[in-house]
């Protein structure tokens, strides 16, 4: 087993990684940039290494990286998931470093990163795919004749893309003239690439992934799958395992897929194939993510597996030590990604100072977060300060635990998203466990809730008011 890791990430994920680490007896280096000076992580690691004054850059400093950890002396480096998880050519040059990478090798990244090159392999493997281009689109001239040859609606995607972002829904063509023009920039900003395909939009689908684990040693698992239909402009916020729209079998079916997917690219360590199901619960492979997911507490929560930990056993060449026949689950787990945001305005990030912070504690909840009372927010970074992960033994038992700790959460200072997750736990659609990617579209009454007002700013506000009218 390896006695130092350097943690190539940053906030909740690095914490995240450390904590496994130190269960493990195993020392961190952790990195941090100017504006994350007062971090978490920084604080939670056994070293911590400034790497830079630019907040975004100095994480996506593959060479400076790569030195930090051949100085400090470690033996793997864990990227986590963001920023170059998910970044052949920086897996690449920890191992020519002559350090472990605690991910798949460059080559599956490269495959898999590239989602036209990952629908070939799917294809050549027999697994299921969306109907979508073969090959990156050429023109708008390109992508206007598909689209006829397909019929509306479809999916403009960015062929290096991930995490929900470079992906638009065109219903006819003067839609697809203005996303294609946009979706490329957007692409370009997020991926450094122009590259676009297309695919056959499934309405209303079902946004289930399936978590695996393999070994240098040929061995490949699933453990089971997430519904992560909840979602807003294709970014997910609640997270739920298992899913209720799963048949016994068609979970067996989808598991057995996920492993298929996985050994057809000779995939090493933690990964997650995606799947979108439509309502006659056809399934068809959408991406595969090379990387830890943020909601992999929800699996965790169900079968007892630590991820990280077999991620970390895996990289120094370990054997699974479990058969797919003895991994089992058991009741319902819901992720809450609380983020520092608006809902009602469209969820506009909102950093700032934390000037209270209560987190829910009890049986059954987990809480992975990076902020406390006194902590600034930067506006760098992604606006996820916590999440929160709750375990009942059925639905309704996991419902009735999120309320009862959405409720004891207590975050002032900055708008977050607990007052809407209290309003969406709290309703009868919720209840009810039927979710689709339309879910919040089809459910708009769930964004009409009360905003939560800062009672420390509504005290400061009556104070100045009555010092005004005294004259002080």
């Amino acid at each position: 087993m390896f006695k130092r890791i350097f943690v190539a990430n940053r906030g909740e994920c690095a914490i995240r990684i450390i904590r496994s680490c130190k269960e493990l007896g195993i020392e961190t280096v952790a990195i941090y940039s100017e504006a994350d000076s007062h971090a978490l992580h920084v604080k939670k690691a056994d070293q911590a290494v400034m790497i830079g004054p630019d907040p975004v850059r100095s994480y996506l400093n593959i060479h400076r990286l790569v030195d930090i950890a051949v100085k400090y002396k470690c033996d793997a480096v864990h990227p986590g998931y963001g920023f170059l998880s998910e970044n052949p050519d920086f897996a690449q040059a920890v191992l020519d470093a002559g350090i472990s990478y605690i991910g798949p090798s460059p080559q599956a990244i490269r495959d898999m990163g590239l989602k036209t090159r990952a629908r070939e392999a799917m294809i050549a493997a027999g697994v299921p795919v969306i109907p979508g281009s073969e090959q990156p689109l050429e023109s708008e001239a390109d992508a206007l004749s598909q689209a006829h040859a397909m019929g509306y609606p479809v999916m403009l995607k960015a062929a290096a893309g991930g995490g929900g972002r470079g992906i638009r829904r065109c219903d006819n063509d003067d839609e697809l003239r203005e996303n294609y023009v946009i979706t490329r920039r957007e692409a370009m900003a997020a991926f450094g690439s122009e590259e676009l395909f297309m695919e056959k939009c499934i309405v209303e689908p079902h946004h289930i992934e399936f978590q695996i684990l393999a070994d240098q040693h040929g061995n490949c698992v699933h453990l089971f799958e997430r519904d992560c239909s909840i979602q807003r402009r294709n970014q997910k916020l609640i997270e739920i395992a298992p899913s209720s729209f799963l048949t016994p079998e068609l979970r067996r079916q989808m598991g057995e897929v996920a492993v298929q997917a996985a050994k057809a690219v000779d995939y090493v360590n933690a990964g997650t194939v995606e799947f979108l199901v439509d309502k006659e619960r056809n399934f068809y492979f959408m991406e595969m993510n090379t990387r830890l997911q943020v909601e992999h507490t929800i699996t965790e929560s169900i079968t007892g597996v630590d991820i990280v930990a077999q991620q970390i056993a895996i990289a120094a060449g370990e054997p699974l030590p479990f058969t797919q026949e003895e991994i089992t689950f058991r009741g319902f787990a819901i992720e809450f990604r609380i983020n520092a945001e608006e809902p009602q305005n469209d969820f506009l990030p909102t950093p700032g100072k934390i000037t209270r912070y209560h987190s829910p504690g009890g049986l059954g909840v987990r809480v992975d977060g990076c902020v406390y009372a006194g902590y600034e927010i930067p506006p760098h970074y992604d606006s996820m300060c916590a999440k929160l992960t709750v375990w009942g033994l059925d639905w309704q038992h996991a419902v009735a635990r999120a309320r009862r700790a959405l409720e004891e959460y207590d975050i002032r200072g900055v708008p977050t998203t607990l007052p809407f997750y209290r309003h969406v736990a709290a309703s009868a659609a919720f209840l009810a466990g039927e979710f689709h990617t339309g879910f919040l579209a089809e459910h708009p009454e769930l964004l009409e809730f009360t905003a939560e007002k800062n009672k420390e700013n509504i005290a400061a506000a009556v104070a100045a008011a009555i010092a005004t009218h005294c004259g002080l």
